[in-house]
């Protein structure tokens, strides 16, 4: 019973630790925050060239949009490489210089295949390497952005994810979590002088070092194991904090993002972002322990934030141990829900930080249904090959498109 108890009381202090945490990161980067960052662009010695991967499998037609996009990019220097994976020879009718579609034969049917391809291919020594999903859109001023970062000295940047589509109830939901997620794991981190979470496109790497994490056991070993790998963005931060990097967040350099707008979308991409949660723990704890023994606090931070528990999982648990804590000890069935309280209360907070739009408030009562939705994908884990299946990407929105919706981000 001893044994029991002491678990109930560990596990009960490591939650509430897990909910008041991200408040008081918020707090801290409100207060002593500060962006390490010559705005002004004085000193650059050049203009960084990008090469710019895109990634698309079984549907490129879908990328024809962000291909645009990055065509009318202010910042000058760049290549794009889409990446057309088992998709039909289908010819975007794009005719400009600064544009190759690959066609790989035989198909690849892995992302960090893909990434590998097109720079395989690349026309030109490329100071940069920057990934993106096909579904993304690029914000006119993107890669101008990430140029102010590489200016500072940043070698890997992650830009700012944001929904391009939130009309439903279950898109507006997915979206409240990103936002909250960029400010909690991402730019409070940042300015708190940490690293943040990479998002797995959006992102420009230093393209030496970019070469060198594909080179990395994790991918050559991994790329074989199928949908079993660990994600490939996750091997990739774990890569650089074990050597230290900071993983810089640019908080202007926006990349919209298609949200999951279907329950059967929720469930099969959150049941793929739990296994690699759960796969990726050892990772991270790892980092962890050298940032304890090292004296990092990049990486001894960076730990603790990628060790967090998916959000409904420590709510759902904070709420179980709640209950049971008022029948074995008020004291702390108190302190859960205070806890609980202070999570809630920070969401919301994040969501007025961050400039929320009104369809992203109202998605507030669509949580619990998502919720639902996530917990299902629970189930799904057991059998990644036959589970996992493939986001079907659907809407296909220009900048154009998004300006008439009033969902363009305002010039940086």
């Amino acid at each position: 019973m001893a044994a029991l108890y002491g678990i109930f009381y560990c596990l009960s202090g490591w939650l509430i630790f897990q909910l008041v945490y991200p408040f008081g990161t918020v707090a801290l980067a409100r207060l002593l925050g500060r962006e390490r960052l010559n705005k002004s662009g004085e000193g650059e010695s050049r203009s960084p060239d990008f090469g710019c991967i895109i990634t698309a499998y079984r549907n490129a037609a879908i990328a024809r949009p962000l291909v645009e996009s990055l065509l009318c990019q202010t910042h000058e220097r760049f290549q794009i490489y889409l990446v057309a994976d088992e998709c039909p020879e289908t010819d975007l009718g794009i005719a400009d210089d600064r544009f190759v579609l690959l066609h790989p034969d035989p198909p690849l049917r892995l992302k960090a295949k893909s990434i590998m391809y097109a720079m395989d291919r690349f026309r030109r020594p490329h100071d940069y390497t920057a990934v993106f999903d096909a579904d993304n859109l690029a914000h006119p001023r993107l890669l101008e952005t990430l140029a102010r970062y590489v200016a500072a000295g940043h070698r890997c940047i992650q830009g700012r994810r944001t929904a391009k589509n939130i009309d439903s109830g279950y898109a507006g939901a997915d979206a409240l979590g990103e936002m909250y997620k960029n400010y909690i794991e991402r730019y409070a981190p940042y300015l708190l002088g940490g690293s943040a979470v990479i998002s797995g496109s959006g992102m420009a790497t230093e393209t030496t070092l970019y070469r060198a994490y594909l080179d990395s056991p994790e991918i050559q070993q991994g790329q074989h194991l199928w949908k079993k790998m660990l994600q490939e963005d996750k091997i990739l931060q774990n890569f650089l904090l074990r050597r230290d990097e900071r993983i810089a967040y640019a908080r202007d350099a926006v990349c919209y993002d298609e949200k999951a707008d279907t329950a059967e979308a929720v469930r099969t991409q959150r049941s793929r972002w739990l296994y690699s949660y759960f796969q990726n723990i050892p990772n991270a704890l790892g980092i962890l322990r050298r940032g304890l023994l090292r004296g990092s606090a990049n990486q001894f931070f960076f730990g603790l934030t990628t060790l967090a528990l998916p959000m409904f999982i420590q709510v759902g648990l904070a709420v179980v141990l709640a209950a049971a804590g008022f029948l074995i000890t008020p004291t702390m069935g108190w302190l859960l829900l205070a806890a609980l309280a202070v999570f809630a209360a920070n969401v919301l907070w994040v969501l007025r930080l961050s400039g929320a739009p009104a369809q992203v408030w109202r998605a507030l009562g669509a949580v619990p249904k998502f919720v639902w939705r996530q917990f299902t994908g629970l189930f799904g884990m057991a059998n990644p090959n036959k589970n996992f299946k493939h986001s079907e990407h659907r809407h296909a929105l220009t900048l154009d498109e998004l300006r008439a919706r009033g969902m363009e981000e305002p010039e940086s």
